[in-house]
């Protein structure tokens, strides 16, 4: 259930972090979701090896904001160079 909670979790924080994110990038909705998922993700590991969160935790939403927020900052900074 916990994968289940981390990709609703992530998808909602891809378009939040869309809206925060500066830029008008050529990002779409499936590629905001997709880093959205991936920040959920990458927020749950790096809290889980940071002893934020439990083995087995996810993240909470204000960390998928975060990862989200950092991945499509990457996301726009290599596809600006391209």
């Amino acid at each position: 259930m916990h994968l289940i909670w981390t990709i609703f979790i992530g998808f909602i924080a891809g378009l939040v972090a869309r809206w925060i994110t500066p830029g008008r990038g050529a990002s779409g909705f499936s590629i905001t979701a997709i880093l959205g998922i991936s920040g959920a993700f990458l927020a749950t590991l790096a809290g889980q090896a940071l002893h934020f969160y439990q083995p087995g935790e996810s993240t909470g939403f204000i960390g998928a904001v975060i990862g989200a927020v950092i991945l499509l900052a990457v996301f726009h900074l290599v596809a600006k160079k391209n």
